[in-house]
């Protein structure tokens, strides 16, 4: 009976973990990530700057978060999660006040910067190896739990911002995003408990590990910067990508709305039917799909638009699920966190600068330059394949 209580007890802690960071995640995604998508021309037009600027600005983020992202992972290894979880809603509602009261160029890439920070601080990285310092490698679950919720950010934020930028304005907007991670987003991290083990202990275990094992570390690093280049690119280029190909702007735009429920729908999958499995053969799935999509759509033509993007969404689900679990399985919870850092770091870079690279290429090459972000994720799915499934030694 007392096993009984105690692993209800233990049952029930972990969906409040889940529920509080999923959510808590949902709405840091929202109010940075998947501003830019709504905000960005109000903000340019009320700033007297080119649009550009504002996704200038926004790249210039990512590559702030990208630089502190191992820093954040090992204050996490040493210290648990919630102080820099907690943190993050108030970097975030700094930069937001910031960017609500920009009169130029210069506010707005100060906002963004401190964004950067804040996303550092508050995104996947850090919520995975908050959720890796809880729980080891039994992190698999909850790591997926809180993707299935925040899968739903752009869902919930993209109409959310268009509301409020009608009736209130980008201004307006942009504080309600900022006192929403200090009344809601603050309480929310703050309900993740310590982790296990006296502070010291921590502190002595979280020895640094950099990139060793070499082979290893560079090939997820190559992996993960492939895929997040793709994912950068399709959320910029999508609709225009598939109207190039010969969609009209109907298809494109119904085909684009199917990523979402497609990304939730594999994490459905992945906890139901893959959870059992090496989570490197859910990577290696996930890798194949985008360029089986893309075989599909240039055997069948533009009445595949939905097919192409159900088969990129659900790949980019379960990859961004193999971003947190494949590192925990093959090395370990041991300096979970400052690993995840180093190889978000070059998959962050990459993701600031896809948008621009495959805008370019889109204009030389056309529709086929699907073939481009295809063979990426073939490359990918070649070095998830050099990985071994147990951890190396």
């Amino acid at each position: 009976m007392a096993d009984d209580r105690h692993n209800l007890r233990s049952f029930r802690s972990r969906i409040i973990v889940i529920t509080a960071l999923g959510a808590a995640q949902t709405l840091a995604w929202g109010s940075s990530y998947y501003l830019p998508a709504i905000l960005a021309d109000p903000i340019a037009a009320g700033l007297g700057v080119p649009r550009s600027w504002v996704f200038g600005a926004f790249s210039g983020a990512l590559l702030i978060a990208a630089f502190t992202g191992p820093a954040v992972g090992r204050r996490i290894d040493r210290r648990g999660g919630r102080g820099a979880l907690a943190l993050s809603n108030v970097a975030l509602a700094t930069g937001l006040t910031v960017l609500a009261a920009a009169n130029g160029a210069l506010m707005l890439f100060a906002a963004w910067a401190l964004l950067g920070v804040g996303m550092a601080l508050g995104l996947y990285d850090a919520g995975f190896a908050a959720l890796a310092a809880l729980y080891g490698r039994d992190a698999r679950g909850p790591i997926t739990g809180i993707t299935l919720i925040a899968g739903f950010a752009s869902t919930v934020s993209w109409p959310l911002s268009t509301l409020l930028n009608d009736a209130l304005g980008w201004r307006e907007t942009l504080l309600v995003w900022a006192g929403l991670n200090v009344l809601v987003g603050l309480p929310l991290n703050l309900l993740l408990p310590a982790p296990a083990g006296s502070a010291p202990a921590r502190r002595e275990s979280a020895r640094s590990i950099g990139w060793k094992p070499y082979k290893e570390m560079f090939l997820l690093a190559f992996v993960f910067a492939a895929a997040w280049f793709v994912t950068g690119s399709m959320a910029a280029h999508l609709p225009r990508l598939l109207e190039r190909a010969g969609a009209t702007p109907l298809q494109a735009i119904a085909a684009a709305a199917l990523i979402g429920p497609a990304q939730v729908a594999a994490r459905v999958v992945e906890f139901v039917l893959l959870r059992r499995v090496h989570p490197l053969v859910s990577a290696r799935i996930a890798a194949l799909l985008h360029p089986v999509g893309a075989v599909v759509f240039a055997a069948v033509g533009p009445s595949a638009a939905a097919a192409f993007a159900i088969f990129y969404g659900a790949g980019n689900g379960l990859l961004t699920i193999a971003r947190g679990t494949v590192p925990l399985a093959i090395f370990g919870p041991e300096g979970y966190g400052e690993r995840t850092g180093l190889l978000a770091a070059p998959a962050r870079m990459a993701q600031a600068f896809a948008p621009l690279l495959f805008g370019l290429l889109l204009d030389v090459m056309g529709a086929s330059v699907i073939v481009v972000s295809a063979a990426l994720c073939v490359a990918s799915f070649a070095a998830l394949l050099c990985l071994r499934a147990a951890r190396p030694q």
